[in-house]
């Protein structure tokens, strides 16, 4: 059987899709996943965006006449990760449910809500808590997105692909962190939309000059571009038939011990890089004063989600298990790092060294983040032939797809487990400082935590006769 042309077409399901077969992925399998990939990950971009529109918006309040405490502040930049990470525990069944056409056009098209949302109530200082909170909890609609997109692309690649495409649709989706937090102040520093994103802000900035500026850009900047590539999804991607299965087919991953331990993995690969991208900016301005955090908090996400693609590739080279467990090493070397340029005791600290030992875990966390995301499809893979090994071709072939639905929905929850890191961190800052004057305790916290990661990657995948090598 073959995948006739018109099988591809915009909208259309496609009833074969078997990226296995070299023949097909060559001959047809490539150009379409390649198309859906390259639609996906613009969509996931903008999706990272809202999530992590807070991480800078909330920087910005105190300038807009908003009253509120550090701790009221860390909560706003934090509240996306916890209902971004709930989200994605729904999300990730959704792909073989709804349609990844479908629910990539629907999913992206709802980040109109908060970033309309958000455009709005900023303009006046009046605005509650509760409604800035609630708006909050509604960028976790970003969040949400990235379960399905990765579920969504990993049924597209064969084996040997999915480290580098997973790699590069996340990757290219974690820049979103990054650039919102680059370009909020440039577009509030003009009226990008004139008198339809409404009029400007009069504030004293860090040099105490009075300046005006269009803080809703932060979050207005974004529509359009939501808008273009909800119709995108909606006209130019597939649905795959061979994707399509019940939440009940689909929740057989809660019985898989290696979905719970991966959980914990990429909890410290993508829940570190999420949660240090949505705190970094307040931890800078909470212990360095005189540093205009928006000045260089960008940088991090942007090293970490350059460098995932090539943690992706790099696991598919070295084996995704090494790759890892190497890598939670340097990650627990840079937090201690970062101990030890902290101010204390009456010093200032060096802000180079707390810098630079952040771009370091930034830069761990995108590597962490593809090689753990290679070791998911490898792993399901493995344990699914093996439990079909010597029962004929047609059991293999079953073992293959019953393969990649797990592996599609292990990616999905472990990202929704791991996304509470994006609570969890900058939240945990927030708590530290109020109760011990410095964010500290959080971090000697992070650094138990890695260890166990090692521990675990060593035991399980990575060490000689491991249960499964990956």
């Amino acid at each position: 059987m073959s995948t006739n042309t018109s099988a591809a077409r915009p909208g259309r399901v496609l009833t074969v899709w078997t990226p296995e077969d070299k023949a097909f992925w060559e001959q047809q399998g490539r150009a379409i996943a390649n198309i859906n990939l390259w639609i996906s990950m613009p969509a996931l971009f903008l999706a990272f965006a809202v999530w992590q529109l807070w991480s800078v918006v909330a920087v910005n309040l105190p300038l807009l006449g908003f009253k509120f405490t550090p701790n009221e502040l860390f909560w706003l930049a934090a509240a996306p990760g916890l209902s971004g990470a709930t989200l994605r525990i729904f999300y990730s069944f959704m792909v073989p449910i709804v349609g990844g056409r479908r629910w990539t056009a629907l999913s992206t098209a709802s980040l109109l809500i908060p970033a309309l949302g958000i455009g709005v109530a900023i303009q006046d200082p009046a605005t509650s808590y509760a409604t800035l909170l609630m708006l909050a909890l509604l960028c976790g609609f970003g969040g949400g997105n990235f379960a399905s997109s990765m579920a969504n692309i990993n049924f597209f690649f064969p084996k040997e692909h999915k480290g580098s495409a997973l790699g590069l649709n996340a990757g290219l989706g974690n820049l979103g962190v990054s650039a919102v937090q680059f370009l909020a102040p440039l577009v509030v520093a003009a009226g990008v939309y004139g008198p339809f994103a409404g009029g400007p802000q009069t504030i004293v900035n860090a040099a105490g000059k009075t300046v005006q500026i269009w803080a809703q850009n932060a979050a207005f900047v974004w529509v359009p571009f939501i808008v273009i590539f909800s119709i995108a999804a909606w006209i130019g991607m597939n649905d795959l038939a061979d994707a399509r299965a019940s939440f009940r087919e689909q929740s057989v991953i809660f019985r898989r011990k290696h979905n719970w331990l991966m959980c914990w993995l990429y909890l410290g690969t993508f829940g570190s890089f999420i949660g240090y991208a949505a705190g970094f900016p307040l931890l800078i301005k909470s212990q360095f004063p005189g540093i205009n955090p928006l000045q260089y908090a960008w940088l991090g996400p942007l090293v970490g989600a350059v460098v995932r693609p090539f943690g992706g590739w790099l696991s598919d080279r070295l084996g995704g298990a090494r790759v890892t467990f190497w890598n939670f090493i340097v990650m627990t070397l840079a937090v201690i790092g970062v101990l030890w340029f902290l101010p204390s005791g009456g010093s200032g600290g060096s802000f180079a060294g707390f810098f630079a030992c952040f771009m370091v875990l930034f830069l761990t966390t995108g590597i962490g983040n593809g090689s753990t995301f290679r070791m998911i499809p490898v792993i399901f893979l493995t344990e699914r032939t093996r439990d079909a090994a010597g029962k004929g071709q047609a059991a293999q072939e079953q073992a293959v797809r019953d393969a990649n639905k797990e592996a599609a929905a292990v990616l999905g929850f472990t990202s929704a487990f791991a996304a509470y890191g994006g609570f969890f961190i900058p939240k945990s800052y927030g708590t530290s400082i109020e109760l011990m004057g410095g964010p500290e305790g959080a971090l000697y916290l992070f650094v138990v935590f890695y260890l166990t990661c090692i521990a675990t990657t060593w035991w399980y995948y990575s060490r000689r006769n491991a249960e499964m090598p990956c």
